[in-house]
């Protein structure tokens, strides 16, 4: 049963993130996700402004008067919300953990895509798949999307993206738009992303923490991998611990985006730190001009 306190949350993220995408993201998701081609609907007469490449001249003959043939986008797609629910996601040193960003952002492109009348379904993941919510429409089935993000408990705290994958192709037969929201601390997933790459349109969505890249000078303290749960005491005063704290994670950060790009996967990258609109709404405007 849900309590009170959870109910107000799916509330409050309802209406934040309603209002974010009818102010916002209005038309930019339609544009940037297209449905899968077109279909013949009608032929009808010729009308000026019409493009010339769309007259039927097999009817334009008969008829001894110009006409066009006109299509409708086959519009219905299938988003599925692959997201990281890993020890990791319980981080935050901004004003938020990484895994209420996920939530967040998740929300925002499920009501983008009801809004387009799309379909949406959702795979939480760690070292294993733990939730599976099987894509449907209305804004009745986003909310409980939007209340699975908030109330599920974690079993495991790894991140294993491979086996998300596997399971995506498994249970999504059709081409789907596949969310992959995840601070991709997982290794061994390129193949298995490359095989979903090749069967959906997959995006990337990368939430980071400006402390993964940095650490402060606060002297002594200790850090736990929210992951493995193993623990090491670190002396932050140190300057040559910080820079190679940094330089660390500048490798694996390149790493990471060299792997995408070498799969021709455009990502979007998300910090606790700073708002998700300008990079959700850039990523939606590249797409559109790649269409």
């Amino acid at each position: 049963m849900l309590t009170a306190d959870i109910l107000r949350k799916v509330r409050q993220i309802e209406i934040r993130t309603s209002r974010v995408v009818n102010d916002v993201f209005a038309g930019q998701y339609h544009s940037a996700f297209r449905g899968r081609g077109m279909e013949f609907e009608e032929v009808r007469h010729y009308q000026i402004g019409d493009d010339v490449r769309a007259i039927d001249w097999n009817v334009s003959a008969r008829y001894g008067q110009p006409f066009v043939k006109v299509f409708r986008e086959e519009r219905e797609l299938t988003v599925m919300l692959v997201v990281d629910v890993s020890g990791s996601g319980l981080f935050g040193s901004a004003t938020r953990f990484k895994l209420d960003l996920a939530a967040e952002l998740s929300a925002v492109l499920a009501f983008s895509a009801i809004r387009s009348n799309d379909k949406v379904g959702l795979i939480l993941f760690s070292d294993e798949v733990e939730k599976y919510v099987p894509p449907r429409k209305g804004n009745r089935h986003v909310l409980r999307i939007i209340r699975e993000l908030l109330t599920h408990a974690p079993v495991g705290r790894g991140t294993d993206i491979a086996g998300a994958m596997k399971f995506l192709n498994g249970v999504t037969r059709r081409k789907a738009v596949c969310i992959l929201v995840s601070d991709f601390q997982s290794r061994g997933y390129e193949p298995a992303l490359r095989i979903a790459r090749r069967r959906h349109d997959v995006v990337p969505v990368v939430i980071t923490d400006p402390r993964e890249r940095e650490l402060p000078d606060a002297g002594l303290i200790d850090l736990r991998d929210p992951e493995s749960g193993r623990r090491v005491t670190v002396d932050t005063s140190s300057r040559r611990v910080r820079r190679e704290y940094a330089a660390r994670a500048k490798r694996i950060e390149a790493d990471r985006t060299t792997l995408l790009r070498r799969m021709k996967l455009d990502s979007i990258d998300i910090r606790t730190d700073r708002s998700y609109i300008e990079p959700l709404a850039a990523y939606f405007r590249r797409k559109e001009a790649r269409a």
